[in-house]
């Protein structure tokens, strides 16, 4: 049972969201935060969050700035914003009545997540699938546009049959991010997806999370998945993983 919902973003904008139900009496609820330029309906977004409501946990998936069905252009958006947007998406959650236990990012929304837990309302725990050490790691995606962004102002930028404009300030706040300080002061539970063959964003970055992390914290490796979970199985196999270990942080309704 899905609902389409639309919540203002921490610059004003609108969001699209989709909240995934469950059928029958919620174990808990959670965020989820797509990847990259990736949005709600993604492959992973959308099968994870399905698959969690279909083990008890409502979830809000939303696009971000300028993708899919949310207002804005993506380009004047950031890492920060990517942030700030899933903490209003959690006082969304909470503004209704049904309060996000955890949160869940996948890739670049894994690092979000991360950044962004200590700020939401009502957040026990958090799950990270194939997500960097270093936000700025999104750079390999537009290293081919970033020195005319950087010398211009602005670039178009193909991505996955779109063109979007990437900004200068986008490519020097995302250099800015820094997650270490974040996830040392996280100090919520925190569980680690990540695929040994991960081609986009290696298992080197799974380790140094982990090792910066304090407890407790939990490392799941998803072996024989790609990156964007696009395989058979992969993305409910990782959800099935997140819905038993969060068991313990779930509150319902």
């Amino acid at each position: 049972m899905a609902e389409r919902v639309t919540f203002p973003s921490s610059t004003g904008e609108n969001l699209a969201g989709i909240i995934d139900r469950p059928a029958g009496e919620p174990r808990g609820w959670g965020v989820f935060s797509h990847g990259f330029t990736l949005g709600k309906d993604s492959p992973a977004a959308a099968r994870i969050c399905k698959q969690l409501a279909e083990d008890g946990v409502g979830m809000l998936r939303f696009d971000a700035l300028g993708l899919g069905d949310s207002e804005g252009d993506w380009g004047d958006g950031s890492f920060t914003h990517k942030v700030n947007d899933v903490i209003r998406a959690c006082e969304f959650m909470a503004e209704r009545g049904t309060v996000a236990d955890i949160l869940v990012g996948h890739s670049f929304g894994g690092a979000a997540v991360i950044a962004a837990a200590r700020q939401s309302p009502g957040v026990r725990a958090v799950a990270a699938l194939g997500a960097p050490m270093d936000p700025a790691h999104a750079e390999r995606h537009y290293d081919a546009v970033v020195d005319r962004v950087l010398s211009e102002g602005s670039a178009e930028w193909m991505v996955g049959g779109r063109t979007l404009t990437l900004k200068r300030a986008f490519v020097e706040d995302v250099r800015a991010a820094a997650l270490h300080e974040k996830i040392r002061g996280l100090r919520l539970p925190l569980l680690i997806l990540h695929s040994p063959t991960d081609n986009t964003v290696g298992i080197a970055n799974a380790s140094e999370i982990f090792r910066t992390a304090r407890h407790p914290r939990s490392f799941v490796s998803l072996e024989g998945s790609d990156h964007l979970l696009t395989g058979p199985g992969q993305a409910r196999r990782a959800a099935r993983i997140i819905g038993a270990w969060a068991d313990a942080y779930l509150v319902g309704e």
